[in-house]
């Protein structure tokens, strides 16, 4: 029985469990979005929130500059940067967490990643799944004035074909009128004929 074993232990030895997590949560703070395994993905989650928590609870302090920061700032900023790097060791990755991603998460309490499920991977049908921060790429912002344009452009098409279908629609009248015209024009025609034919 496995009592008082609390852990996933993902079919790993510790130091590779800690070696995986390390790289998924490196990759996640990279890439802002990772693929993985269901299982792999619940796990490093939990990780993923805690090592950004210490990053969001000195948030207000990297919002100075290191020039204006005190002593006791400087050193509240080193310790949570060492207690980053124990969990991922990554330079540049903990670099972007603490510049980047610990402020964008500072009116946040928790709830920092996401996870949608996927597809099956087509080798052993294995459970797959997006693990994801949930305000994405700070670049956000600027991403929605494109779609604005778009939404735009989609507006003037739509009435750039409702006037071509109006002018479609015109152009038929138009032709059906001389159309509707000329069979009169035959009727007139006959009477005329059948008119001569009984006067002779």
């Amino acid at each position: 029985m496995r009592h008082r074993k609390a852990g996933v232990h993902l079919s790993r030895t510790s130091a590779h469990r800690q070696a995986l997590f390390s790289n998924m949560i490196a990759s996640l703070f990279e890439h802002e979005k990772i693929r993985t395994t269901h299982a792999k993905a619940r796990v490093t989650r939990q990780v993923a929130e805690r090592t950004i928590t210490i990053a969001r609870r000195v948030g207000d302090v990297l919002a100075k500059s290191p020039e204006k920061r005190s002593a006791e700032e400087s050193a509240r900023v080193v310790q949570a940067m060492r207690q980053a790097r124990t969990v991922v060791r990554n330079r540049d990755a903990v670099q972007k967490l603490f510049e980047d991603i610990g402020p964008r998460f500072a009116a946040r309490r928790g709830g920092y990643t996401r996870i949608i499920k996927l597809a099956p991977r087509p080798g052993d049908n294995a459970p797959m799944s997006l693990l994801e921060l949930v305000d994405g790429p700070a670049e956000a912002p600027q991403a929605e004035a494109p779609k604005a344009e778009k939404a735009e452009k989609a507006t003037k098409s739509k009435a750039a074909s409702s006037s071509k279908a109006a002018k479609a629609k015109s152009e038929d009248a138009a032709e059906k009128a001389p159309a509707e015209k000329k069979p009169a024009a035959k009727k007139a025609t006959k009477k005329a004929t059948k008119k001569k034919a009984a006067e002779e």
